[in-house]
């Protein structure tokens, strides 16, 4: 299996060398295209087969020789799938087909990369997405609506586009305040369970060490890179709403971010948390990942972040003696339906580029198959989403279920068709919201005003009733 990393742009030439069926000519390409589809071009066998059958398709197929690009922007996942042979066990079906991994450092290059070739036509055969992308490529990819993988998982069926399944989501997740039990019990602090007992508690440990720390923050949020205030920015309307469709829900209003709405009282709150000064003397310069190592050398007593920051952690090799969870109260009173905001991540879908779409399905349904998702799901820290493979989640993550064990899910939808237009016409981004905020002299009655005014404007522009 090859493993290559890819640099954002810099890396874009050699990461647009995406590699086919060996053979370079038309002619071999095209005699491949048709082993992979049946002899008479119809669809191959294994389409639509038990997920890991044997049966699944024809000797020819197994026979094919092929390349599989498979992109990523999960660096921890990509390690997983070396130590866990990803190819090797392919393999086992299909002998003559490498997989290549594209390997991305962070998740924004890895979308800036992808943008840019799915105009150029060089797209991977296989690539993961969120929840809120596959809108935006839905014209590049293939319908997995009757695979195995769509028909075993949980979620999938709720994340359509356009009544299409274009994505399998192989992990489920909702987010988790890691903290340290031992920087809490000399601050005097207790767990929170309403979200003005969570601001107090920041307080208190900002209070606690921040003066013998300069560099310390109570939370480690790593906002430089924008998308970690998601946890707050991005979940924060679905849960003080309990509307995990808030997002679309925004577009049938014109002033969406009045006083009163659940959006403007959330970020209210969130902007109140800000102005205390519990993310350290300066969060906008510290990144993820220091704010990771920061977090593990205790220059920080908690981290809001889902299951994946605690298998990065753990593959930075860091010590989790200490460490427990506990979900994020955006309630104002502890009586109060507690609403935790849960998603499918980490979305596998195959792409209309793909010179062998029957073989990049074929892996698909083996990655969501017992010849592999089993042995995966139980390498990282997430949830399962297929049903015939539940799992127990790390010890440090049940703490929260224990302490919480009566709460409320709510499904997370990234916004539909309506909502992207809206964002694409406003330049609306909740995450990017959130740095505004952490800057020095934020006008928050102001900035909700602009926002109302260019919503209303997009509105009318879009014809949107």
């Amino acid at each position: 299996m090859k493993k290559r990393q890819v640099l954002g742009i810099i890396g874009l030439a050699a990461a647009m060398a995406v590699t086919g069926c060996s053979g370079s000519s038309p002619a071999e390409k095209e005699t491949a295209r048709q082993a992979a589809a049946g002899k008479d071009g119809s669809e191959a066998a294994g389409s639509g087969a038990e997920a890991g059958d044997e049966a699944g398709a024809s000797v020819e197929d197994r026979n094919i020789s092929c390349t599989l690009t498979l992109a990523t922007w999960d660096v921890a996942a990509a390690k997983t799938f070396e130590e866990l042979d990803l190819e090797g066990r392919f393999q086992e079906l299909y002998p003559n087909v490498e997989i290549d991994i594209e390997e991305f450092n962070a998740e924004p290059e890895y979308f800036n990369s992808m943008k840019i070739r799915s105009s150029a036509g060089e797209l991977p055969d296989l690539m993961f997405h969120k929840s809120d992308s596959m809108n935006q490529y839905k014209e590049y990819l293939v319908d997995l609506t009757d695979t195995e993988a769509n028909k075993n998982n949980q979620l999938a069926s709720q994340y359509q586009v356009d009544g299409k399944v274009l994505g399998v989501p192989d992990r489920k997740a909702n987010d988790y305040v890691f903290y340290w039990t031992d920087m809490f019990e000399e601050a005097g602090v207790e767990v929170p369970e309403t979200w003005g007992e969570f601001v107090e508690a920041s307080e208190k440990l900002q209070a606690c060490f921040g003066p013998q720390d300069p560099d310390f923050g109570a939370i480690c949020m790593g906002a430089k890179d924008a998308w970690p205030t998601y946890p707050l920015m991005e979940y924060g309307p679905a849960a003080e709403s309990g509307n995990g469709y808030y997002w679309d829900a925004m577009t049938k209003e014109d002033a969406p971010f009045a006083e009163g709405t659940a959006i403007n009282t959330v970020y209210k709150k969130i902007f109140g948390l800000f102005e205390k000064g519990v993310l350290g003397k300066d969060p906008l310069g510290v990144t993820y990942d220091q704010s990771r190592a920061l977090f593990a050398k205790k220059k920080g007593a908690m981290c809001l972040n889902s299951p994946m920051f605690l298998t990065a952690y753990k593959a930075d090799g860091y010590d989790t003696t200490g460490m427990e969870t506990f979900y994020l109260p955006f309630r104002d009173d502890a009586g109060s339906e507690f609403n935790l905001v849960a998603q499918g991540d980490c979305f596998l879908s195959v792409t209309q580029h793909s010179e062998h779409p029957e073989v990049a399905k074929a892996f698909l349904e083996f990655y969501f198959s017992d010849k592999w998702y089993p042995d995966y799901i139980d390498s990282i820290s997430s949830d399962s989403t297929m049903v015939p493979f539940a799992k127990g989640l790390d010890p440090v993550l049940q703490t929260a279920s224990k302490r919480q064990p009566e709460v409320n899910f709510v499904t997370y939808g990234a916004g539909e068709s309506d909502f992207i237009n809206m964002v694409s016409e406003t330049k609306f981004d909740c995450k990017q919201l959130g740095v505004e905020m952490l800057t020095e002299g934020f006008d928050f009655d102001k900035r909700c005003e602009e926002l109302n005014a260019a919503w209303t404007a997009a509105r009318a522009k879009l014809g949107l009733q």
